[in-house]
């Protein structure tokens, strides 16, 4: 296997000498890409650091930037994510639709030890272009931050490779990043300045992205901030964080918002603490020591613990409100002005929570109990998407909304999954082909129509906030005005009314997941 191994990295140096497209330099450092083996109008750079590693005494804390450097580097191989554990117990993702999971190398799915993929030294980007482009082609940039409940994610995630997509357009570019979760992106520990470092990790690769992307082709003008689940959220935090200077052209909230509910409320900091003892850093009256002392105890060793921690109530390390980069009043943030002018597309897929309850629920081929998911489905997603886009509209902000409520046999191994969370990210990508477990199906005319169609309103949007969706008939959100319904019963897109979706949130008449 190290031969083989030996023989791929030796094949694609070689193909990078033969190519110089291959090679972009930036102010960081030079970097040689490859072709997408499947796709050869594809160039990829999957490997990028965009801060200094966050590790020893900067564990925990706000990322810096890294260096003008010459140095070279071959980016061919995906970074590890960043730490993380996988799932202490069965769920929907490990048991149904494990390519929408980080890579985890062949690991057990439900030990709640450290992904064996993931390392400290995580803060970096993936780009891929479609090939044969200029470094002045500008093409717009579509931004990508990962979800996974402010727990998981990266890179690395099967689901979420754009090789397809940038093929099929040769228009545009994405970027991919990771950034810190879980108890590194959010300790929350007295000793800290800042308790969400994981949204400056954020901002830091935008910025590295906005500094440099013209490199490879890109235009630094144009580029479109796009997140699903924890990364829709975070996507709205940066309209608010940094409203008077987004560095993006656009934002897209995919299953999320900045007015969420986050269960992460840890305002005594006892978590970190709690962790800190029980990993031999105990500190109850010197803070400062206490972080001392964790940012040298072995990362598996923290991420272990937590992970497999089962005691009452749980350890839960996410956003909390610092009224610095995060706030606790975001409606009379947006009231004041303080909210990014920035054209906003927010969505939700119509049976969201079905694949966040728990598993299993019930007996797997009935399927959890439909009332509970419908009202998990509003309070959790549709109604805050609701509220933002009534915030945002009294704001006098562009709003753009759709709902995905596709449902295809190889992506539903049950009858009752639906249009479950997630679910609509394969579509943007294109990689609808995976297959759910127990499940044989290939993908239909009408789902890769329907791919398509999510395809080309996304890229509007990324071409020109303002005017693109306009010129496919999509027009900004009022309350009860149009919003597109993508993939119901098999067709690709249709105008539907707002009220039908967002109505149950205000009294009037019942939530349809299967629309």
């Amino acid at each position: 296997m190290q031969l083989i191994g030996a023989g791929i990295l030796l094949a694609s140096a070689f193909q990078a000498v033969a190519d110089p497209s291959l090679t972009v330099r930036t102010r960081t450092g030079v970097f040689t890409g490859l072709h997408n083996a499947n796709f050869s109008a594809v160039r990829e750079f999957r490997n990028i650091p965009f801060a200094q590693p966050p590790v020893g005494s900067l564990r925990f804390q706000p990322p810096e930037q890294l260096p003008s450097s010459s140095k070279h580097h071959y980016s061919t191989q995906f970074p590890p994510s960043c730490p993380q554990f996988v799932s202490s117990k069965p769920s929907f993702f490990e048991e149904v639709t494990p390519y929408l999971l980080a890579n985890n190398g062949h690991q057990d799915h439900s030990t709640g030890l450290t992904l064996q993929t993931s390392s400290e030294d995580c803060l970096r980007l993936s780009i891929w272009t479609p090939s044969g482009i200029s470094a002045d082609a500008k093409l717009p940039v579509v931004f990508f931050m990962t979800g996974g409940g402010f727990k998981t994610g990266g890179v690395d995630v099967p689901a979420q490779n754009p090789s397809a997509w940038v093929n099929r357009t040769q228009e545009h570019i994405v970027v991919t990043i990771n950034y810190r979760v879980n108890i590194f992106g959010y300790p929350n520990a007295a000793g800290l300045d800042n308790p969400n470092p994981a949204l400056l990790d954020q901002r830091l690769a935008l910025e590295w992205v906005h500094e440099n992307i013209a490199a490879f082709g890109g235009n630094p003008e144009a580029i479109t901030m796009w997140g699903q689940s924890a990364g829709a959220i975070s996507t709205d935090y940066h309209n608010f964080a940094f409203w008077d200077n987004p560095l993006v052209q656009g934002t897209f909230s995919q299953s999320g918002t900045a007015i969420k509910t986050i269960t992460s409320s840890d305002y005594a900091q006892s978590n970190f603490t709690f962790v800190a003892k029980n990993s031999g850093c105990d500190f109850p009256d010197n803070s400062t020591k206490e972080l001392e002392c964790m940012q040298q105890v072995p990362m598996t060793k923290i991420e272990n613990f937590v992970g497999q921690y089962a005691g009452k109530p749980g350890l839960i390390f996410g956003p909390i409100a610092d009224e610095h980069f995060i706030f606790s009043d975001y409606p009379a943030r947006a009231a004041a002005g303080k909210l990014s002018t920035c054209p906003a597309i927010f969505s939700d897929a119509a049976n969201n929570d079905v694949s966040l309850s728990a598993w299993p629920s019930a007996n797997v081929t009935e399927g959890p109990y439909q009332p509970t998911i419908n009202a998990g489905t509003l309070s959790g997603w549709v109604c805050p998407t609701a509220n933002t886009s009534i915030i945002r509209t009294a704001a006098n902000r562009t709003t753009y909304r759709f709902q995905y409520a596709g449902s295809w046999p190889n992506q539903d191994a049950y009858a009752w999954m639906g249009a479950f969370h997630s679910s609509d990210l394969m579509m943007f990508f294109g990689t609808y082909f995976y297959n759910a477990v127990n499940t044989t199906a290939r993908p239909t005319i009408q789902e890769v129509k329907t791919s398509q169609i999510m395809q080309d309103h996304l890229l509007a949007f990324m071409k020109d906030p303002k005017k693109g969706p306009a010129s496919l008939g999509w027009v900004p959100y009022t309350y009860g005005g149009k919003v597109i319904r993508f993939g119901a019963n098999g067709i690709p897109a249709q105008n539907v009314s707002g009220y039908e979706i967002d109505g149950p949130c205000f009294g009037n008449g019942t939530y349809n997941p299967f629309p």
